[in-house]
């Protein structure tokens, strides 16, 4: 069946065609799409998606045929459920396979010539590798499936508050000396920090382009220039590595240091609070911090974020208490887009910012898995041993860094968002096809919590066909606002080897909607060196904070050197680790293998359907027509199309900006403490 035919035959197959390619290209996310043929035009407005259940997306859109010499085109809508795959890296979501559900066009009834031309698309889509952008997807998706984690903790840690420009050095539970033969030192082993012990009654600490010495590790803790030559190596040692990017910097103040064995938080501000007005609301906030801490003068309450937990107080010494995000005070959610403290918006229930961040928490980072080639390794500290999963039948290795689960006969490892299973606990490990049925109701206070965030979609011979969403990683959906970690402290391992766990508390974690979770500055300033010296504090690659470069705009524009050697991803896709994973080849650009296609400038995007397929269009003054095929009347005002037009509008301004930064070469990383945009 030709083009011709199918043009001649069948009017509105070509536009089924075309909508079932959304984006001609990653350079082009101009809507409508203008596709030339030679009995005419077709039209595509840009999908609307409706639901998104692991990798399968449901979505419904206009699109329209104006046959040549004509000048009124005739309107239509069709539904379909693809199978998508996302790289989170790129932004980008591509069509892997269709499904076409229903059709609609005005006079069109043979639903035999329907079938029979759906089932030609459905056939020939899995050849066509064409992108949508995420950010377009995320704004414009109505439904979701994310389960919320309701069972998370939000115990306030120890929140610590100095005048004075100040580091928290965190050491996971009492100190854990032992000789590091590679530095030719002893060190305290379980600390991401440099923290070593000269004598028996001598302590140093390196960081920030500068050492420190104490009698004891509670310090007091002062800054020293009369190091031992052995530590000065290290130093040097460091610096040659690359694992110290402070040198490249403006050498940071001397801090004071603050040491901490239980899970704590450290805010702080240059000299004593100064307060400011942030206009339209009765909030004000330090302006002398880069943390986001805030006044409300009705109250007279103190209010801080950590990691995306609110925290209240009657003074900055505390004692502090949990608030959540939709129990705030109105004045949070009136913050402007565009001033200083416009970051937190992404922490305030129902806020377009919170909004996009749920939706985020359930998009998937999916990859297909070499069935023949993927494999692991699991190294104990001694022989196996297990603890039971609290609520399974299951249970979990407590001495390795992997993350190795018991379930019934069958011994699971999940590594690099790959599931893997072996009838040994040692292996050999091959690539799973199922997971346990039980892994959804692993609780928070679990250190293999995470696993439930990673999902088998298809199994073929040759592939099984894996995702993972953020809470894999360390983002959770708490209410209508996303958090970082579960809140909960994992006791870690100690034998021969020291094996540490995901932590939620001591980090300044902040959350951007640009740019993801990201170190507050300090830590960027060069006091990690993890790795050099410890490894890895947060455990498994998968633990440690992803960090993503996205675009400047609103939500903290500010650039920020993120130090090299602290173990965060610069990408969001920890697939690229693995060699034997597939995810979506770049450089084949999606207008080379359609044969092309054009967005038409200046274009309207302003066509839209709702559930029934009715097709709507807005015109400049606002108000809606609708279609009935071809001529448009006057339409009773409606909310729901007023909504979806607003996401749409956002959604392109978020690939818009996203696309600029790329093009302009920069990285945008919020480290603490919000920027208007620049």
């Amino acid at each position: 069946m030709t083009t011709r035919t199918i043009f001649q035959g069948g009017i509105f197959i070509l536009a089924l065609i075309c909508f079932a390619i959304p984006s001609l290209s990653l350079a082009q996310e101009i809507w409508p799409k203008i596709i030339e043929v030679p009995e005419g035009k077709i039209t595509i407005y840009q999908p609307q998606p409706e639901s998104l259940n692991g990798n399968k997306l449901t979505s419904r859109g206009a699109i329209s045929i104006t046959r040549k010499g004509e000048t009124e085109p005739i309107f239509g809508a069709m539904w379909s459920e693809a199978t998508i795959e996302v790289d989170r890296d790129d932004r980008s979501v591509t069509l892997e396979s269709l499904k076409i559900t229903q059709t609609k066009f005005p006079g069109v009834t043979d639903t035999a010539k329907i079938r029979t031309l759906n089932t030609l698309i459905e056939t020939d889509a899995p050849t066509w590798k064409l992108n949508l952008s995420l950010d377009q997807l995320l704004t414009t998706l109505e439904e979701g499936n994310q389960s919320q984690d309701s069972n998370l903790g939000v115990a306030p840690p120890r929140i610590i508050y100095s005048p004075q420009t100040a580091i928290l050095v965190s050491i996971d539970g009492e100190p854990l000396i032992r000789n590091d033969e590679r530095m030719g030192v002893e060190r305290v082993i379980n600390t991401p920090f440099l923290l070593v012990r000269s004598n028996p009654s001598t302590f140093f600490l390196y960081g920030g382009e500068y050492w420190f010495v104490a009698g004891g590790i509670p310090g007091p803790w002062v800054q020293t220039e009369e190091v031992p030559q052995d530590l000065r190596r290290i130093e040097t040692s460091i610096k040659e590595s690359g694992a110290d990017s402070s040198v490249a910097l403006i050498k940071p103040r001397v801090p004071k240091v603050i040491i901490s064995t239980e899970p704590a938080e450290l805010i702080q501000s240059d000299g004593d609070a100064n307060l400011a007005p942030i206009e339209g609301t009765g909030l004000l906030y330090v302006t002398n911090s880069t943390d986001d801490i805030f006044m409300e003068i009705e109250q007279q309450h103190y209010y801080v974020l950590l990691t995306g937990r609110w925290y209240a107080a009657r003074t900055l010494q505390g004692p502090w208490t949990f608030v959540a995000s939709d129990k705030l005070p109105a004045d949070f959610a009136r913050i402007p887009e565009g001033s200083e403290k416009d970051v937190v918006l992404a922490s305030v229930a129902g806020t377009p910012a919170a909004q996009d961040a749920v939706l985020d928490a359930q998009i998937p980072q999916t990859a297909k898995v070499d069935r023949k080639k993927a494999t692991t390794t699991v190294v104990y500290d001694g022989d196996p041993k297990f603890e039971k999963i609290e609520g399974t039948a299951m249970s979990y290795a407590i001495n390795t860094e992997s993350t190795v689960i018991l379930s019934d006969d069958s011994y699971y490892c999940v590594e690099e968002g790959v599931w893997f299973v072996s009838k040994e606990a040692r292996g050999p490990w091959e690539v799973a096809t199922t997971r346990p049925d039980e892994i959804a109701q692993v609780p928070a206070d679990s250190p293999v919590y995470n696993t439930k965030y990673v999902y088998i979609y298809d199994v073929t011979t040759t592939y099984v066909y894996m995702g993972y969403t953020p809470g894999y990683v360390g983002t959770y959906v708490y209410g209508p606002t996303v958090v970082y970690g579960t809140g909960y402290y994992y006791a870690p391992w100690y034998g021969a080897y020291y094996y540490p766990r995901p932590v939620t508390w001591g980090f300044n974690m902040h959350y951007n909607p640009w740019t993801g979770w990201s170190m507050g500055v300090s830590y960027s300033t060069g006091w990690f060196h993890v790795g050099f010296s410890t490894g890895g504090w947060w455990g498994p690659p998968v633990y440690r904070p992803p960090y993503h470069i996205h675009h400047h705009h609103y939500y903290g524009g500010r650039p920020v050197h993120i130090n090299n050697n602290v173990n965060i991803n610069n990408t969001n896709n920890i697939y690229n680790h693995r060699g034997d994973v597939t995810t979506r080849q770049r450089g084949n650009s999606a207008s080379q293998r359609a044969g092309g296609g054009a967005g038409q400038p200046g274009a309207a995007n302003n066509v839209i359907t709702d559930r029934s397929g009715n097709v709507y269009q807005r015109d400049n003054k606002g108000q809606w027509n609708q279609n009935n095929g071809k001529d448009w009347s006057p339409a009773q005002g409606n909310r729901d199309l007023d909504r979806q037009q607003q996401m749409r509008d956002r959604g392109n301004s978020r690939a818009n900006s996203f696309q600029n930064a790329n093009r302009g070469g920069g990285m945008g990383a919020r480290a603490g403490g919000g920027g208007r945009r620049r």
